[in-house]
């Protein structure tokens, strides 16, 4: 019960258009946040100066911040894990939306894979 409910922190629950409720994931939040910083001051914002600097700087990031959650992750080291790993998915956050890459397209092929066997999904992006 405690898991269900930390995980409920993490969730804003939304009323659509149509009445239905919609869960908002911190994620989808933070990306709607790196979005808008499209075009503000450099100065004052270190998202708007990786936008700034280009998409190709921004993978760069990303892949220095993928290096060190590895890093953490084979030193088993769990509270530096966390912080390279929120780096790293803020950093991929970032470049999704410099590329107009929405979170729910993500999460739609998740969706599409879920209950799939990795090993057959695999063989099937082979085929094609």
């Amino acid at each position: 019960m405690a898991k269900k409910k930390k995980a409920n922190k993490n969730a804003l629950k939304k009323r659509g258009d149509n009445g239905s409720i919609a869960v908002e994931h911190v994620l989808d939040r933070l990306y709607d946040v790196i979005d808008s910083r499209k075009g503000a001051d450099p100065d004052t914002s270190y998202t708007a100066r990786l936008f700034s600097r280009g998409r190709q700087q921004i993978a760069k990031k990303l892949g220095e911040e993928a290096v060190e959650t590895l890093i953490e992750g084979i030193r088993g080291d769990k509270p530096k894990l966390v912080a390279e790993s929120a780096d790293m998915l803020y950093h991929l956050l970032t470049l999704w939306a410099s590329v107009g890459v929405s979170p729910a397209a993500v999460w739609a092929e998740l969706a599409r894979r879920e209950g799939l066997s990795g090993i057959a999904e695999k063989a099937a992006r082979k085929q094609k």
